[in-house]
């Protein structure tokens, strides 16, 4: 797949294409920044996510400063050092040659954040499941997720890091909490197969598997 930018011309990638390419990209970027009409873009589609109460809880924290990105990399890759360390010998040989991250060389990375008092105390819809806030949050993500693959832009969902740094590196308020850093930018080319399926981390389950009817466990 192209990394150019589909133009506003060109007819829309169907929704099922766009799911079935999406990936994980981390080895892929190709040192460029993304096009800032492109980002206004993806994040205008994060930002139509639906959420409970139509609370929006999401704010988008755009990292761009090559210091910031440093930073948070030196984070990231010390916390893959501890997680490493702590896998038996045969998962950490597995795990040694999958790439976790993409921070500096996306140039571009996109903080998802999630205000639990945005709608106030009495938030219809989340009265009795509260997740449902963060939820929301995440809905935001996979939308900018599929608008991006659409656009022929990677996305990298980073995980190896500690909540309380990245609020601090970033001066995010309380009770706001980081939901995901993303890093956003053009890539060399989509992987076709995931990376933890092809360096055998694990496999994607069969549908069969995870549809239940009627009850769990269900035929």
């Amino acid at each position: 797949m192209s990394n150019s930018h589909t133009r506003r011309d060109d007819p829309p990638m169907p929704v099922y294409t766009a799911i079935r390419s999406r990936r994980d990209v981390r080895a892929e970027f190709n040192g460029e920044c993304v096009d800032d009409a492109v980002l206004q873009r993806i994040l205008d589609a994060a930002h139509h996510a639906p959420s409970v109460g139509n609370t929006q809880p999401w704010d988008f924290v755009v990292v761009r400063r090559a210091d910031t990105l440093a930073q948070f990399a030196e984070h990231v890759a010390a916390e893959r050092v501890a997680f490493a360390q702590s896998l038996p010998p045969d998962r950490r040989a597995t795990f040694d040659p999958i790439r976790i991250e993409g921070i500096e060389t996306s140039r571009t990375g996109v903080v998802v954040t999630y205000d639990p008092e945005r709608g106030g105390k009495h938030v219809l819809g989340r009265a009795t499941v509260d997740d449902t806030g963060v939820f929301s949050a995440v809905l935001a993500v996979q939308n900018l997720w599929l608008a991006a693959i659409s656009e022929g832009i990677g996305v990298g969902w980073v995980s190896f890091y500690q909540e309380s740094f990245l609020t601090d590196l970033l001066d995010i308020p309380s009770p706001v909490r980081p939901i995901a850093w993303l890093c956003v930018g053009p890539v060399t080319e989509f992987a076709q197969v995931p990376d933890l399926e092809r360096f055998g981390w694990r496999d994607r389950r069969p549908l069969a598997e995870a549809v239940h009817y009627e009850k769990f466990g269900g035929c």
